[in-house]
């Protein structure tokens, strides 16, 4: 059972980790892909949602509390969801250094060398 939890609790780490979000211009944005954004306000706070459509005025999003729309002039920065491929490499090699750490140190506390 230990094994299982721990297990899991890599996996978790694993695919969080594989996914960043990169800063790009609002006009750049393809709404067809129906990408996952995070939007910074002027007021500091921020948006995480689906984007749903956007125009010259408004963009709106799909969030855990429903539709929003966005007035433009509010948006201070707007960063798209991407896969990390360096992140999830690391992640992996980082995975498998800290499994035969704990292989060694098992093995060692085990026969007492």
């Amino acid at each position: 059972m230990k094994n299982f939890s721990l297990l899991l609790l890599l996996l978790s780490i694993l695919f969080q980790s594989c996914f960043s979000y990169k800063t790009v211009d609002y006009n750049n944005i393809a709404i067809d892909k129906k990408q996952k954004v995070e939007v910074l306000m002027l007021n500091k706070t921020s948006v995480k949602g689906q984007l749903v459509s956007k125009n010259d005025k408004t963009m709106i999003l799909e969030t855990k509390d429903g539709q929003g729309t966005i007035a433009i002039e509010e948006i201070y920065d707007v960063k798209v969801r991407k896969f990390s491929f360096l992140k999830s490499a690391g992640v992996i090699v980082g995975s498998y250094v800290t499994v035969a750490i704990v292989a060694v140190a098992s093995v060692v506390l085990m026969f007492g060398l």
